[in-house]
């Protein structure tokens, strides 16, 4: 039976097809750095729970080639004004990432890949939500541990964890339970900073109470070399001690009354 949380991953990957268009104007240098600087770096790894507990959908592309944490439409998204809109045109410190793409180069882009992303995350709640009547939008995501000049929250004491919130969909009790978790394991948890917000597919959003959305944000310095990308030493026991508290959190989840 498909179980009633559904990981989603958007920012994970660090694939960049060959044919974009129209393509990155950075060197391979500047594009590694970018994408050190801009990708979730293991967040497939941290969390990866069982199949029992929790279905996974991975957006399969950089984030630098389309956002699909982004609304399509850039009059309602509040970062297209720094040039990460749904399709980025600007680096995580401003410079220039690609030129502006027309308008058939935009709905190219999104037809490729964020449009059929979409239908694999709003299938998978559905399916949730046919099997169990209810679906978490567990949102996985990292963070740097200094930001990055394109963050609209430049404060430097950055918490461990950063739990993200959104006003319907995010119950007031999953909200003390996930917060409540992560202090018991030692981490350090800010709500709504130094990031907002809960994805929930568009189909669902601000009117399916069944579906709870909750997006956790990992500090990279625990787990990272933020300079290299490399794993730390203690990767696997933080990986561990990461996975035992969503673990908690989702079996919560699951067991609550439909």
């Amino acid at each position: 039976m498909r179980p009633s949380v559904v990981v989603h991953l958007p920012h994970a990957s660090t694939t960049l097809p060959l044919d974009l268009s129209p393509p990155l104007s950075l060197t391979p240098l500047e594009i590694d750095a970018e994408l050190l600087a801009m990708t979730d770096r293991y967040t497939d790894e941290l969390f990866a729970l069982p199949h029992a507990l929790a279905t996974t959908v991975r957006f399969p592309v950089s984030r630098l080639v389309v956002d699909p944490e982004r609304f399509p439409d850039d009059e309602l998204e509040v970062m297209a004004a720094h040039g990460m809109g749904v399709v980025y045109t600007r680096t995580s410190d401003g410079h220039p990432l690609r030129p502006i793409p027309t308008p058939a180069e935009r709905a190219a882009l999104l037809a490729r890949f964020y449009e059929p992303h979409h239908r694999a995350l709003t299938a998978a709640v559905a399916e949730s939500l046919s099997a169990r009547a209810r679906c978490l939008v567990l949102d996985g995501h990292s963070f740097p541990s200094r930001p990055l000049p394109y963050e609209l929250d430049q404060r430097d004491d950055r918490p461990d964890v950063c739990i993200g919130t959104d006003a319907f969909h995010t119950p007031s009790w999953l909200r003390e339970l996930a917060a409540a978790a992560f202090e018991r394991a030692d981490f350090s948890v800010a709500i709504d900073r130094p990031f907002a917000g809960a994805l929930v597919p568009a189909a669902y959003y601000a009117g399916e109470v069944r579906v709870a959305a909750l997006m956790v944000e990992i500090n990279r310095a625990l787990y990272m070399d933020e300079r290299t990308g490399e794993r730390l030493a203690s990767f696997t026991e933080f990986r561990q001690r990461l996975s035992d508290v969503l673990t908690h959190i989702c079996e919560h989840f699951s067991s609550q009354p439909a």
